[in-house]
């Protein structure tokens, strides 16, 4: 029930907005491409389209200073009218791109409209961007759909020139920051192949002098795949957890061997996880937080989302071990509330057994 009023509320929220609210979604390295978009669509409609994107630093279009990020970022899609992706080679399949774009189509049902930037707009339509009408970045499809935004203004008359002379401009902007970043590119990797040069000079040396080093590296190698295709059972995160109780280490800390997993695939979980343990000392009872509760249903829209369970594979001991995430939280915290009562109770009982002896004597 309260997941269906949330959502009424949404929709009452955008329908109620007299100007759209563009959410322009892109990886962290293409903040420049991004500043780019949205100068094309603040100088085509005067200023009068609105858009917001989480790597802007030097205006209001960003997440300011002292704010909790994570909360903005779910804000601005829910007021959003419609999410922009810039598809890149540094962003196509990136984990944030896909969660912004799920979370948008999958719970809010907001238009996503999807641009190849400086790629085939054949390698973008793969994956979840398979189901959408993607743009590609030529001047006539950007016009078209830059046209297609401004016209959600009230009284809007965008002018098909006008556009067309901004979207060049665009365009240019974003094909100089493609080639600034692939020459440095290259230069890295010339960089790299000299170093693996040497790299390899070396080692041929050293396979001179010691003949069983190749056996031996091979062996090592053998025994460390091993060790990296061993999996963390939720009872062996329990005992972890609660020897960092036994030993007074900071539950953050804690926290974060429990996320541990996740941390690469799905960094939003993790971040909301630490966000949500700065809260926990300064309530008495967990479930009173209503952070845990949105955690939790971060959790139950990310896993049961047939897209991220597409997209990474996610086997049945994955399922069922991030599904356990939120009870291996709640059960750790429950045990440090018992502790902490079994300490209070204990400083109580000595004072009392102080206080008598001074009355004895």
């Amino acid at each position: 029930m309260e997941e269906q009023k949330q959502d009424k509320q949404i929709e009452t929220t955008k329908l109620s907005k007299e100007s759209p609210f563009v959410f322009i979604s892109h990886d962290s390295r293409d903040a420049e491409i991004a500043e780019a978009f949205s100068k094309l669509l603040k100088s085509v409609s005067a200023g009068m389209l609105k858009s917001f994107r989480s790597s802007d630093n030097k205006g209001t279009q960003g997440i300011e200073y002292g704010i909790e990020w994570y909360p903005k970022i779910i804000e601005s899609l829910q007021d959003s009218s419609d999410v922009v992706c810039l598809l890149t080679e540094l962003s196509i399949n990136r984990p944030w791109i896909l969660f912004e774009a799920g979370m948008a189509k999958g719970k809010l049902n907001t238009p996503i409209l999807g641009i190849a930037v400086g790629v085939p707009l054949s390698n973008v339509s793969t994956g979840p961007f398979a189901q959408f009408q993607n743009c590609d970045d030529d001047t006539v499809s950007l016009t078209k759909l830059v046209k297609q935004l401004v016209r959600k203004l009230p009284n809007s008359e965008p002018d098909e020139d006008v556009i067309k002379q901004q979207v060049e401009i665009f365009k240019s902007k974003s094909q100089e920051i493609i080639k600034a970043r692939q020459a440095k590119s290259q230069v890295v990797e010339v960089e790299k192949t000299k170093e693996s040069n040497e790299s390899a000079k070396l080692f041929e040396e050293v396979k001179l002098m010691f003949k069983e080093l190749p056996s031996r590296i091979e062996n090592v190698s053998q025994r460390t795949s091993s060790r990296n295709n061993r999996r963390l059972h939720p009872e062996m995160i329990m005992k972890l957890t609660h020897y960092a109780i036994e030993r007074n280490i900071d539950p953050k800390f804690a926290l974060q061997i429990i996320l541990m997993p996740i941390k690469n695939d799905f960094p939003w979980i993790y971040e909301s996880g630490i966000v949500l343990v700065e809260k926990v000392g300064k309530v008495k009872h967990i479930h009173s937080i209503k952070g845990f509760r949105e955690f939790w249903e971060l959790i139950d829209f990310t896993f049961d989302n047939p897209v991220f369970r597409e997209m990474y594979g996610i086997d049945e001991y994955e399922y069922r071990y991030f599904r356990e995430i939120p009870y291996l939280i709640e059960r750790f915290f429950k045990e440090l509330e018992y502790r902490k009562v079994e300490m209070e109770e204990d400083i109580k009982k000595t004072a009392d057994n102080e206080r008598f002896g001074e009355i004895r004597g």
